[in-house]
């Protein structure tokens, strides 16, 4: 995927372009600190994202992609918070509010390849999860359960588990609604992976994962459809 980040301040220019270089097939076509310099080259350049500052000479950052015809997705950047609802209103696919950490920013990015993968059904979908000191990509499809662990997430694939720094509740809100379903507090689990239901449990192989009487309801509903 290639992209190209529009911020005016050096500090915050080199931490974004940091990100990118440490994200597996996201390609930094370029990065430019005005809305003329930026306009110029995409009249030449086909791009598919844009990490947008609000906040740059000229032309301010939401009117520069207003003006764009057949715009790239598009993440805002800014240290303003209240430029947040403008930003959505544009179809933005995040907002990220300075400074933000690298595990945000990959956060950002499975965003960013959900809504491509809209588009691209050709595609498997996927997700970037930061553990390990590395980042792993990993097909949404593969994914078996999440299981809570304090501020961490044990999330159990078909051919490992990974321990990522995140909530249950921030993971989940980076996976398809329509695959994965909460059974317990602390366990979220794909529809589409587990072998059976048994009394109150789902079962994946010889892993029995418990089902609460707050998410029965829910999950039988979701299982009969």
């Amino acid at each position: 995927m290639k992209c190209i980040v529009i911020e005016d301040e050096p500090a915050s220019r080199e931490i974004i372009t940091d990100y990118i270089q440490k994200t597996p097939n996201l390609e930094l076509a370029g990065t430019f600190i005005d809305a003329i310099e930026a306009g110029n080259f995409l009249n030449q350049t086909q791009v598919d994202l844009i990490f947008l500052d609000i906040n740059i000479p000229g032309l301010d950052g939401v009117h520069f992609y207003k003006s764009l015809v057949n715009p790239p997705l598009v993440i805002f950047t800014t240290a303003y918070p209240e430029y947040a609802v403008e930003g959505f209103e544009l179809d933005a696919v995040d907002y990220l509010l300075k400074p933000f950490s690298f595990d945000r920013f990959l956060r950002a990015m499975n965003k960013v390849h959900a809504k491509s993968n809209q588009v691209k059904s050709n595609d498997k979908p996927y997700i970037y999860l930061n553990a390990d000191k590395k980042i792993h990509k990993v097909l949404i499809e593969d994914v078996l359960f999440l299981e809570a662990l304090g501020d961490y997430v044990k999330v159990h694939t078909q051919n490992q588990m990974l321990i990522v720094h995140e909530t249950l509740t921030g993971l989940k809100e980076q996976l398809p609604d329509d695959g994965f379903i909460q059974t317990h507090k602390s366990y979220i689990v794909s529809l589409g992976n587990f072998d059976y239901i048994e009394g109150n449990m789902v079962k994946f192989g010889e892993r029995a994962i418990p089902i609460s009487q707050t998410y029965r309801n829910d999950l039988m509903e979701r299982v009969r459809r």
